[in-house]
């Protein structure tokens, strides 16, 4: 196996159009959340509008690992308070009949070390997916996707729309890796399946301290891993994944391995196309930490009122040793800051950082 490539500012070649392509990207989101605060009569975020499960958990950092991997957040064994938030992509409050990619969020507290510029509070933030590569190389590419929908007002259409510029992008990242994407094709485009049972992914890459990786967040306890593959009956539930999750973690505690792929080749393992699969024979996953969660409610409207409505979840909440690289991460950082304002304008609510871990039943 090559050595990891070291972490230079180097690795990241900007286009000359990055602040137009930005512009476009908040027009294009900013009409999304017109149209759809405009029908629901309250802000949403752009994109993961809809939670499924929020949850208290530990991130326990592991120990007696090799230098490569102990670096950043996990350089050091010890234990962080950490939430979090389950969802799916589209930027609405959609019936759960309408299967698309799932997301989860990481948000660990009391965090150290030098932060990123202008990052407020101690939080560490992880945004994952349940697909191993974005919907496109770079962030134009992705508006280019994101345009067919913006102008639409109709949020029926809207729906349908969002979910074939998501899913060519999921089919196309699923090809990519070796696997089948014949339930891609389906009507409901993805598999309907049990958001506990998934492995998520960053993505794009990030720094890693002195190396460059893509993280990822795998089931392990028997709770979790039964709920792999198993897909969720919808029929006359338009919260059904909610339930199912809710009742899942009622159950006992849920156990996720949090674990880490470095770049070991620039050419095969790029940093600005994002959607590139990092070959797994090349550089395999390999575990930082585990994620617990204790038996909990899975969620509940009193919960959504402290996450959904009051926090952001963004790759650029953190610190220097995890910056976020690549064009679609340099993106991310200005829309996603205007989403959360937009979310906190609209609704009176200001987004901020928490303090504490500790969510009501």
């Amino acid at each position: 196996m090559k050595q990891p490539v070291p972490f230079h500012p180097d690795v990241e070649m900007l286009s000359t159009n990055e602040a137009e392509v930005v512009e476009g990207l908040n027009d294009a989101l900013t009409d999304i959340m017109d149209t759809t605060s405009k029908d629901l009569g309250h802000a949403v975020r752009s994109v993961h509008a809809k939670s499924h499960g929020l949850i208290e958990a530990e991130l326990e950092v592991l120990d007696d690992m090799p230098p490569e991997l102990a670096q950043g957040l996990f350089a050091h064994p010890g234990a962080y308070s950490a939430l979090i938030r389950i969802s799916t992509n589209p930027g609405d409050i959609l019936d759960d009949s309408v299967s698309v990619p799932r997301g989860l969020a990481l948000k660990v507290l009391d965090v150290e070390g030098p932060r990123l510029a202008g990052v407020e509070g101690s939080t560490q933030d992880f945004v994952m997916v349940n697909a191993p590569a974005f919907a496109a190389p770079d962030a134009e590419s992705f508006l280019g996707n994101l345009k067919l929908l913006a102008k639409t007002t109709d949020r029926a259409e809207w729906a349908k729309k969002a979910l074939s510029a998501v899913l060519r992008g999921a089919e196309s990242a699923v090809e990519a890796a070796g696997g089948e994407s014949a339930a891609l094709k389906t009507l409901g485009g993805a598999p309907n399946v049990h958001p506990l049972g998934e492995t998520y992914y960053t993505q794009t890459p990030y720094r890693y301290g002195e190396w460059i990786a893509k993280l990822s967040l795998a089931p392990v306890s028997d709770s979790l891993t039964r709920h792999t593959g198993q897909t969720v009956s919808t029929s006359g539930r338009s919260d059904a994944l909610r339930e199912e999750v809710d009742a899942a973690m009622q159950e006992g505690e849920a156990v996720w391995e949090f674990r880490v792929q470095l770049c070991r080749d620039l050419e095969t393992m790029p940093v600005e196309d994002a959607s590139a699969v990092w070959d797994e024979a090349a550089s395999p996953y390999l575990p930082v930490a585990r994620l617990r969660a204790g038996a909990q409610t899975g969620w509940s409207q009193a919960r959504a009122d402290v996450i959904d409505e009051r926090m952001r979840f963004s790759p650029w909440t953190g610190l220097e040793a995890h910056r976020p690289l690549g064009s679609v991460n340099r993106a991310r950082k200005p829309t996603y800051e205007m989403s959360a304002t937009y979310r906190a304008q609209v609704n009176g609510c200001p987004v901020h950082e928490p303090l504490q871990a500790t969510l009501p039943d």
